[in-house]
Formats: C-alpha cells, sequence, structure tokens
C-alpha cells in the first residue's frame, strides 16, 4: 500500500525554525530516525519510507504554505496513492502547543495550505494531522506569530511532542483512522 504524507511548511532559511513550519519539522524528525533522505524534485522534497509493507512518500511541498495544493496534487497523481492515504501535517492556532488532532476530513480551518490543497482536490475529504502551536499572540499579529521562530521553551515541547507526531503517522499508515484518532487525539 502507498500513501503521501505531506508536511507543510516554507522553504529557506528564514522560515526553517518557525511555527508554520511545523509539517517539515516533523517529516525532517521522521526522516532523520528511519535513515533517509529527501530529493529536490518538482513542486517539493520528497523521499521514500518502507514501514511495516507499507511505501510512504514523504513530501515537503517547495511551492510555500499558501501554494501547496499544486504539489501535493501532483505527487498525489505521480505515485498512484488514493485520496484515502493522504495525509497532511499543519500547524494549528486553536490548538495548545504540542497537541495533535487527527482528523478525516473538513474545512481549511482558516489555513491557506489547506485551503489551497482543497482547491486544488476539488474536495476536502483527505486526513490531516493538526499540530498545535498556541496562539500566544497579540490581536492583529497572527502572520508575525505563524512566521516566528520557536521560543526556547516551545522547543521542549516540542522534543517531547514530535515524537507523538511519528507515532500517528505509523499508526495512521498500520492501525487505520479510526484507532488512530481514538489513540492520539485526547493525547
Amino acid at each position: 500500500m502507498k500513501y503521501l504524507i505531506a508536511g507543510l511548511g516554507n522553504v529557506g532559511d528564514e522560515y526553517y525554525n518557525t511555527r508554520h513550519n511545523i509539517g517539515f519539522k516533523i517529516l525532517d524528525a521522521l526522516a532523520e530516525v528511519s535513515g533517509i533522505r529527501f530529493e529536490d524534485k518538482r513542486y517539493g522534497y520528497i523521499s521514500e519510507y518502507r514501514y511495516r509493507g507499507r511505501i510512504l512518500f514523504l513530501l515537503k511541498p517547495s511551492t510555500y504554505v499558501n501554494l501547496s495544493g499544486r504539489s501535493v496534487h501532483y505527487w498525489l497523481q505521480k505515485k498512484s496513492v488514493p485520496i484515502e492515504n493522504l495525509l497532511v501535517i499543519v500547524d494549528d492556532l486553536s490548538l495548545p502547543l504540542g497537541a495533535v488532532r487527527l482528523r478525516p476530513g473538513g474545512g481549511d480551518g482558516g489555513h491557506n495550505g489547506l485551503r489551497s490543497i482543497i482547491d486544488f482536490m476539488g474536495h476536502q475529504d483527505f486526513a490531516r494531522l493538526r499540530f498545535g502551536i498556541g496562539n500566544r499572540f497579540p490581536y492583529g499579529s497572527q502572520v508575525n506569530y505563524v512566521l516566528g521562530e520557536w521560543t526556547q521553551e516551545e522547543e521542549a515541547v516540542l522534543d517531547e511532542k514530535i515524537p507523538v507526531g511519528l507515532e500517528v503517522i505509523r499508526s495512521f499508515v498500520t492501525a487505520g483512522m479510526e484507532y488512530t484518532m481514538n489513540t492520539y487525539n485526547n493525547k
């Protein structure tokens, strides 16, 4: 079985350690513990990860968050991955730092990357793993917050919570949506 795991973020050194790049950060952590590397390909950085008889294509779109749909749509087709085997990892302001929520579909929740994917796909029926980045910012400063770098305190939380994100990915591809939601959404 083939899966596409798309971690959203922005390319470039200036975005590397920002909250908006949590999708990249989680996939980088998975690549590191698995000993795999990303290759710069069309519309993104891609890697192949084999886990318990499954093939996972890990994708970090190079189209920037707001145009992620182009990359995700392209790689779904290129690798012939069924839509039910797509998992998109995004940052979420409405969740406390480090909280994870797996959902089988739904709206974009104000996230431009999800909106782009929905626009390109023509529907919103794909799994998404929302990773909480908190919302400690003054009114009107949302963009600065999501594009801001992690604080030392936040990085300490990430060190504990990113491994949970890796567990969610592995569970999603082996145990399925329902089991994974029931196991991890309230952790």
